[in-house]
């Protein structure tokens, strides 16, 4: 299942600039997800907290949870508990899963989410920069923190419940996944943040277009430069091996018939191609989604057995979270980048709420038109109809989110979701990735089947 998780954190230097007032200075949010006090220390100088000044620390960190903006942690939350629920229900209730191929369903909106959140936190944590070396060398390290513990919760290092080994093939390591993703989307979202704005001040929507141009323009590049390869790079004929049961045997080989340009087929698009090319299909992720689909399942929308009559790519690994695909992910990051934008320069609510909607209302609307017109919704591919559905989706409901907790005050309610927002990569890495069941596992009477999983009936 994709999902990520909103990565953020408050750069050293950076200050407030009105503390005096909830609305017009809400703080970033954590990066990590692990929630706890977000301290602004200027590198120049050394931080020594003196004895009789505790208390006075403590008031300004109270000052600071209030300034948090609450409404990103509940959306944040949510998105984990979607996550949570497509991920243990998706089995049983195939319309929530993951769409086989072309179409949306409710488990295909978490990844973009997350990614919105992301660019939304960076849109925060970089309004100030006092030096922008630093940021950038910090930026580069939370990427590859990122990436090396992505790499290591769906690279292959976990074999999975019921299996208590460990370990993974260099030859065969799948190099990309959902913190991987996450961690490219952070990365060129935050250099662009650093590098790409400019130092006009603003009073309107224009200005602030007119102020994040450059920005704007690397959103056009990327668009341009997936399109024109999705749609322009010929797919030759391809083959792959599948080992059989026997070791001893050679493996079986398929051979796909492809040799044409511009389809947004399951076998013979331009991102499998350039996955398959780069990474190499031995890193790809070996359950395909399209394995669900009518020609390759006779259980779909599940996974199922082949039909008689199935084609020989249904087997084939490909990727979710490729590099062309990711590509389309990080202008989802950086449509959420200017949203974080309009929290930092507009201070009234009902702007915001203003600069908000139109533009959630118009990527849906486009996303929809583009759906019909043939560019059809695909999560696998990260279409760019699907980006703008799902960016549109993510403007809306955030803005929802944002006028029931910090407009209207409804905190209560939503405190198990912030909550769960405080601390998303945690409970990634402990349920989602299925770090916690293959731990507890481990603990076992006698014969490792004699573990609390499998009296709890999980595992079987």
């Amino acid at each position: 299942m994709a999902m990520t998780l909103a990565m953020y954190k408050p750069i050293k230097g950076q200050e407030e600039e009105d503390n005096g007032n909830r609305n017009k200075s809400l703080k970033s949010n954590d990066e990590d997800g692990v929630g706890g006090d977000h301290t602004i220390v200027d590198d120049s100088k050394t931080f020594i907290l003196p004895t009789h000044s505790k208390q006075q620390h403590h008031q300004q960190r109270l000052k600071q949870q209030q300034q948090r903006l609450v409404s990103l942690d509940v959306f944040r939350g949510l998105t984990v508990a979607l996550m949570i629920l497509v991920d243990d229900a998706g089995g049983v209730l195939p319309a929530i899963n993951h769409s086989p191929w072309n179409g949306l369903t409710l488990a295909d909106v978490v990844m973009p989410f997350f990614l919105f959140m992301v660019g939304v936190s960076l849109g925060l944590t970089y309004k100030k920069l006092p030096s922008k070396a630093v940021a950038t060398r910090k930026a580069i390290l939370r990427a590859l923190k990122l990436l090396v513990i992505g790499l290591f919760l769906q690279g292959g290092f976990l074999h999975g419940l019921n299996d208590l080994t460990f370990g993974v093939d260099m030859v065969q390591i799948r190099w990309m996944g959902i913190l991987q993703r996450i961690a490219i989307g952070y990365l060129i979202g935050a250099m662009c943040e650093i590098w790409l704005k400019g130092d006009n001040h603003v009073a309107s929507g224009l200005s602030m277009l007119r102020k994040y141009q450059l920005q704007w323009g690397a959103v056009v590049v990327l668009v341009s430069l997936y399109l024109s390869l999705l749609y322009g790079l010929y797919v030759p004929d391809w083959e792959y091996e599948i080992p059989v049961a026997a070791s001893s045997s050679s493996p079986k080989i398929f051979r796909v018939k492809c040799g044409v340009r511009g389809t947004t087929g399951s076998a013979c698009n331009a991102v499998g191609m350039i996955d398959r090319t780069v990474l190499g299909i031995q890193h790809l992720y070996r359950k395909p989604i399209y394995a669900r689909t009518k020609a390759c399942s006779i259980n779909s929308p599940d996974y199922g057995p082949l039909p008689p009559d199935a084609p020989s790519w249904c087997q084939a690994p490909f990727d979710p979270e490729g590099l062309l695909s990711s590509v389309m992910a990080i202008v989802t990051c950086l449509v959420g980048l200017h949203y974080g934008h309009i929290i930092v320069h507009f201070k009234e609510h009902k702007d915001r709420i203003l600069h908000w909607m139109v533009p959630s209302t118009c990527f849906v609307v486009l996303g929809l038109v583009l759906d019909l017109s043939g560019m059809h919704v695909n999560k696998a591919l990260y279409t760019f109809s699907y980006m703008c559905v799902t960016a549109g989706a993510a403007g809306i409901v955030f803005t929802g989110i944002y006028m029931l907790v910090d407009v209207c005050g409804f905190r209560r309610p939503t405190l198990v979701l912030e909550w769960m927002g405080m601390h998303a990569l945690m409970i990634f890495i402990l349920a989602t990735s299925n770090v916690l069941p293959v731990v507890m596992q481990g603990f076992y009477w006698k014969q490792p089947g004699n573990n609390i999983l499998r009296l709890i009936g999980i595992g079987r």
